[in-house]
């Protein structure tokens, strides 16, 4: 993909609990938790604005109002509020933004992590390594021994060939998803007609792509945060503060 081609729309994924990261969320959603001076939910936006980005939908149902307040002066990137009454998980919530996103290739990242770049910005990779004959989904991945946050045994394995394996019943696997990604819109064609009240996760439609030999994976070369607990959100900032006094 060219950078003239890379995606112009784009879903933040903002609608969670954030039930692990009590008593922080008790009355603040976790996408305006505040990390190294800016929100999760502005550091993706951010991200997203600097990768070219002219529209972006963000879900939002957990104290939603404090969300949409927080983006009602953002001039970059244009701003979609898909609010939902009830939560359509990952995949429920991608699919009701469709009619936003577009029939090309688009982004998609988690407002509960974070990341900085390495020598290429993260979403400038994925656009670049992104064959659209080839694929329907591009994850970015992050080493498991070195993810911020994390302590889980990894999603995936990548192949030679640049597609992904999951761990199944393999005791760890190498690399966790970041929750940043490029999806095709055809990936949510045959979403799950059956999943209840349209709720349903992506990683049914990733299985598929999976199956398909269409689900790839690219390695993330900076660092990756998951803010998933108290204990990460610290460890975050620890990291970043390391960062910003050059140690």
């Amino acid at each position: 993909m060219t950078a003239a081609a890379a995606p112009r729309r784009a879903m933040v994924l903002a609608a969670g609990l954030g039930l692990r990261l009590r008593p922080l969320t008790e009355n603040l959603p976790k996408p305006l938790v505040p990390l190294a001076g800016r929100t999760l939910l502005d550091r993706a936006l951010d991200a997203l604005d600097a990768a070219g980005v002219e529209s972006a939908v963000v879900n939002t149902h957990y104290l939603g109002a404090m969300i949409e307040t927080r983006l009602a002066g953002r001039a970059r990137p244009r701003i979609v509020l898909s609010p939902e009454a009830e939560l359509l998980e990952t995949g429920g919530g991608v699919v009701r933004a469709l009619p936003h996103l577009g029939a090309a290739p688009f982004y998609v990242v988690n407002a509960d992590i974070a990341w900085t770049d390495g020598a290429t910005p993260a979403l400038a990779r994925l656009a670049d390594a992104w064959r659209d004959e080839a694929m329907d989904a591009l994850l970015l991945l992050h080493a498991v021994e070195d993810a911020t946050g994390y302590d889980g045994s990894g999603d995936f394995f990548l192949k030679r060939d640049g597609t992904l394996e999951r761990r199944g019943d393999a005791d760890r696997a190498p690399y966790v998803f970041t929750g940043v990604q490029i999806l095709h819109p055809r990936l949510l064609a045959e979403a799950p007609a059956s999943a209840p009240g349209g709720r349903f996760s992506l990683t049914v439609l990733y299985d598929r792509a999976r199956a398909a030999g269409r689900l790839a994976g690219l390695v993330h070369d900076g660092d990756w945060h998951h803010i998933g607990t108290p204990a990460g959100l610290a460890e975050a900032r620890a990291r970043l503060k390391a960062d910003a006094d050059g140690n």
